[in-house]
Parts: C-alpha cells; sequence; structure tokens
C-alpha cells in the first residue's frame, strides 16, 4: 500500500481551515474519533437509552422511502436486485424495537470482533425486517427538497465544525434492523459518514484500485457499484479481485465516530444490529470548478493518461539486458525465403564504433558475442514465422493485415507470449541498434520481413519504443544516418512505416479497450479484453 494513501485516525477534530487546507485535498480519507459525540441526535437517537421512542414519537408518521432486498443482509446497489418500497417511519422503528427486545438490550460496548460473528441476522429467512434498510432517506436536500423525507429531524442534526460553512448537497439518515452489508460502490460527491448509535465497518480502496474492481458499464444504473458479489466472488470470471484485500484497508466506526470519505473512493460497509449513521454529501473543489466546456477535453486528456499508464503497465521496463541473457544459437544456420542465409560465428568480435560504421554498416562479424546470439535468435524466429506465412511482395502498396502478421491471436498483443516482442523488447538500446544495422547490412530481405511479416502490434509498439531508446544514445546528426539505412533495404519504404503505424495504432486501440473495460466497465466489442497476469 502506498503510504500516502494510509487511512489516518485523528483523536481530535480539525478546524475547517486545517480540513480544507491539509485533509480535504489530499483525497485519502481521515477517521475522526467522537467528531459526534456532542450533536443531539448523539443523545436523542441512543437505541439502548430511549432513541427509538423517540425517533417513533418525533417522525413516525413520515413515510419513508426503503430498500427492500431478498439478498439480506447483503444490499446490492444495482436495481435489479432490490426494490424500493413505501412505509412509515414508524412501522420500522417497530422492527428495531423487537429486535432490541430480542437482543435483550446488549451493550453497545459488545468487542467489534463480535459484531459480524453470526450472519444473517436473527430470525427466519421469511421475516421481513432483516429484508429492509433505510439507506439515503432524506434529511436534507437544498435542491430537491420535495423529496425530503425526514426534515422534522433536521434539527437534530449539527455538522461538525470542520465542514461548515461547505454547501451541502444532501443530508441523509442510514438505518438498519438487523445487519447489514453493502455492495462496493463510491460516491460522486466528497462524503462524511458520521455514526450515531450502533457500529459500522468501512472497507475502503483508492480510485486506482477500480481495474481491480469490475465496475458496472458506466451507462449503467448502478455505474458507480463494483460488479463483483460480496460472497464467493469467482476468480476465473474476476481474476484481479484476488488483489483486493493487498489493495484494501478497513476502518473501525462506533458511536460518535465519523469517517471523510473523499469522492472516488470505492467502500463497503458492514452495519451492526440497529444502527444509525448520518452522512453529509458536497461537492468536491475539483469538481465544482470543472467548467462544462471543457468536459470533452477533460475527458480526453484523463482517457490518454489511462490509456498510457496501461501501456507501462503492459511493457513494463526489462530488468534484464543482453548481457545478463545467454543463448546458444550463434552457431546455427538458417533458411529464409529469399534462399540458403548462411553465417558462422567467429572469434574477431570487436567492439566497433557505431558512430564510424553509419556510413558503410556493421557486418555480422563485428557484432560482440552476446550481441551476435541475439542476432542469430532474432533473425532465427523472423524465419520461423516467415516459413509459416505465405511469401508478402514488399512492393505492394496495400498489404493484408494478416499477411502482414497481424492474426487474430492473444499473442499479437501480449509481449510474454510474442518471442519476437519479448527478445526485442529486453535489447539493450546500443545492441539493438548494432543488430539492426548488421541485418540491414547482411541479411536486408530479413529485416524486411521482420517488419512487414514477423511484427504483431505489441511488437510494432516495442519496436517505436525501442527506437526512442536508441534515439536518446544517437547524437542528433546521426538519427537521420541510422533510419536511412534501416528503411533503405525495403523496395517500397512508405509500406514499412505504414506496417509500423497500423500495428502500433492497433495495440494502441487494444489497450484503449482495456482502459474502458476496467475503468468504465465497458466491453466494446463483445471480445474479452486483454488479461495480464502483472498486477
Amino acid at each position: 500500500m502506498d503510504e500516502s494513501l494510509r487511512i489516518r485516525r485523528l483523536e481530535r477534530i480539525p478546524s475547517a481551515e486545517e480540513f480544507a487546507s491539509e485533509i480535504e485535498p489530499r483525497n485519502v480519507p481521515v477517521v475522526f474519533t467522537g467528531c459526534v459525540k456532542d450533536c443531539k441526535a448523539f443523545s436523542k437517537w441512543n437505541v439502548l437509552n430511549g432513541g427509538l421512542n423517540y425517533l417513533q414519537e418525533v417522525a413516525g408518521s413520515c413515510v419513508v422511502e426503503a430498500m427492500l432486498s431478498r439478498s439480506a443482509p447483503i444490499f446490492y446497489g444495482d436495481i435489479r436486485s432490490h426494490e424500493r418500497v413505501q412505509l412509515p417511519f414508524g412501522t420500522f422503528i417497530g422492527y428495531c424495537k423487537d429486535l432490541l427486545q430480542h437482543l435483550g438490550n446488549k451493550s453497545e460496548s459488545t468487542h467489534e470482533s463480535d459484531h459480524f460473528k453470526h450472519f444473517p441476522a436473527f430470525g427466519s429467512e421469511n421475516e421481513s425486517p432483516h429484508e429492509i434498510y433505510l439507506a439515503q432517506v432524506s434529511i436534507l436536500n437544498p435542491e430537491k427538497n420535495e423529496r425530503v423525507q425526514l426534515d422534522c429531524l433536521k434539527g437534530d442534526i449539527e455538522m461538525p465544525v470542520f465542514v461548515k460553512g461547505k454547501e451541502m448537497d444532501s443530508v441523509n439518515l442510514w438505518m438498519n434492523c438487523g445487519r447489514t452489508r453493502s455492495s462496493t460502490h463510491y460516491d460522486p460527491h466528497h462524503n462524511l459518514l458520521c455514526i450515531i448509535s450502533g457500529y459500522k465497518q468501512v472497507t475502503l480502496w483508492p480510485p486506482s484500485a477500480t481495474p481491480f474492481l469490475y465496475p458496472f458499464p458506466l451507462y449503467g444504473e448502478a455505474s458507480n457499484h463494483s460488479a463483483i458479489p460480496l460472497e464467493n466472488p469467482d476468480l476465473n470470471r474476476y481474476p484481479r479481485a484476488e488483489s483486493l484485500d493487498r489493495l484494501s484497508q478497513k476502518v473501525d466506526l462506533h458511536a460518535g465516530d465519523a469517517v471523510f470519505v473523499p469522492e472516488g473512493w470505492f467502500h463497503q460497509v458492514n452495519s451492526a444490529d440497529l444502527t444509525i449513521a448520518v452522512n453529509f454529501w458536497w461537492q468536491s473543489e475539483m469538481m465544482s470548478g470543472m467548467l462544462e466546456h471543457v468536459d470533452s477535453y477533460y475527458l480526453r486528456r484523463i482517457l490518454k493518461r489511462l490509456t498510457d499508464k496501461e501501456m507501462d503497465r503492459i511493457l513494463p521496463q526489462p530488468a534484464t539486458f543482453t548481457n545478463q541473457r545467454t543463448t546458444d544459437v550463434g552457431q546455427q544456420f538458417f533458411t529464409s525465403s529469399a534462399g540458403n542465409l548462411e553465417c558462422d560465428s567467429r572469434s574477431n568480435h570487436q567492439n566497433v564504433d557505431v558512430k564510424t560504421k553509419l556510413g558503410q554498416g556493421i557486418s555480422v562479424d563485428e557484432l560482440e558475442p552476446d550481441t551476435l546470439n541475439f542476432f542469430h535468435e532474432l533473425v532465427s524466429l523472423v524465419h520461423d514465422h516467415v516459413n509459416k506465412k505465405k511469401p508478402v511482395d514488399s512492393s505492394s502498396q496495400t498489404l493484408d493485415k494478416k499477411e502482414a502478421g497481424m492474426v487474430d491471436t492473444e499473442s499479437l498483443f501480449n509481449l510474454e507470449e510474442d518471442p519476437i516482442a519479448n527478445l526485442v523488447w529486453n535489447l539493450d538500446p546500443h545492441a539493438c541498434q548494432r543488430i539492426f544495422l548488421a541485418m540491414a547490412h547482411t541479411f536486408p530481405r530479413t529485416l524486411e520481413a521482420f517488419i512487414l511479416q514477423a511484427l504483431s502490434p505489441v511488437g510494432a509498439e516495442v519496436l517505436t519504443r525501442k527506437f526512442e531508446q536508441m534515439d536518446q544514445i544517437m547524437m542528433a546528426e546521426d538519427w537521420g544516418k541510422f533510419y536511412q539505412i534501416f528503411y533503405g533495404v525495403f523496395d517500397d519504404q512508405s509500406s514499412a512505416m505504414e506496417a509500423l503505424l497500423d500495428g502500433k495504432e492497433s495495440f494502441a486501440r487494444q489497450v484503449f479497450k482495456n482502459v474502458l473495460a476496467q475503468y468504465l466497465g465497458v466491453n466494446s466489442d463483445g471480445a474479452e479484453p486483454m488479461v495480464s497476469s502483472r498486477d
């Protein structure tokens, strides 16, 4: 866990200035112990001290909207998994009183480890009180005042000092009879969740964990919820979910405590019997400061940044280069579609200055031993690939993508499954440069086949990145010379550049689909997105 994302617990209440300048901008949750113990609701709504009688007297006649779920004690946010039902608040209070009597007025001081030991809650499967959860029952909603259901309780709510002055979108009641578990979700607002009575345990994940949580599609009704079921998740269907425990943090909230949950943080909440909470939602400064006319620009910038990040995840910086790998293919003879190509490993390998050879090329016998081994291995892989393919006329203006090696297989986008791309990716840029110069000098048709036939989409991305690394070690005046030699082997240089660009864009398109699937839950073409074993 990144230490910058570590959740803190404060035993003191920060000032509004401290919260606004030091806590809120970090966008990391914070627990405030005893934050709302001075609130009127804390004393008046105490379930173990007559709070249920008070709530029934003040608000019992109000009609509230409740969640009814047959999957209780789990309440999923997907509208298909629950119903919204109307019932008098007093009826729900009656259910709570029955449970309180059943529990024998157990003390709230019960240790938190005991709260969730006996799921599901008391009674049989058919008892409706356990299937009802008062979730997000409005106490204050300035924009939708007509939907406020418990306005009569507004006088008992006092905003903690550090959020006073903020323009609240809504203040809501959350109340359960039996024990409940919410589905994993995030909120599009900053959230301060305050425990008035009872106990909650909250598991949180940072927004960066979104790909591991498999959010529902962005266009769906439950787009802010994770599709992973809370019980017995299928890791074959959700393989990335295996990392969820490692990425999560748990906080325990007792009566009087509060937790600041920044927008975008996924959270899953377990509530003990007879727990009452109030939450405050307000818009972050970042979102309130975003101008609508630049939404499309921000969208494109963010998607591009996520796509670049996903590319870097798929193509991590190689940990080893040529001097750390060995191969024994240096003494082999190879045959290509252009005829018999013979090379033998000689003992007179010399360290030749590449700069002095750019004008005349590098021969095979001038390669260092390790570099020569990789040269032979790359040539061998290209020949093996070509021998399985139909020969390509390099003078053709338009290449069939299947003839160019872009067949519909997983290896085209997976570095670990593509031996050619994997070899090039792990080459030191100096060695890579010398290998291509030697190929251009000794086996020009093999270099041509490498680009036009053997290079997969991931290989095209690898090669262009390797070019960027080589550019950094060459003097500016040498760039043109190298690429003149490299592309000079092609009868039609535009076909080589087109093959590289087509492959690179094909790889980027698949990576973009990964981003849509992992972050937005959108599967653009019905095909499964790329799966990588790397975290």
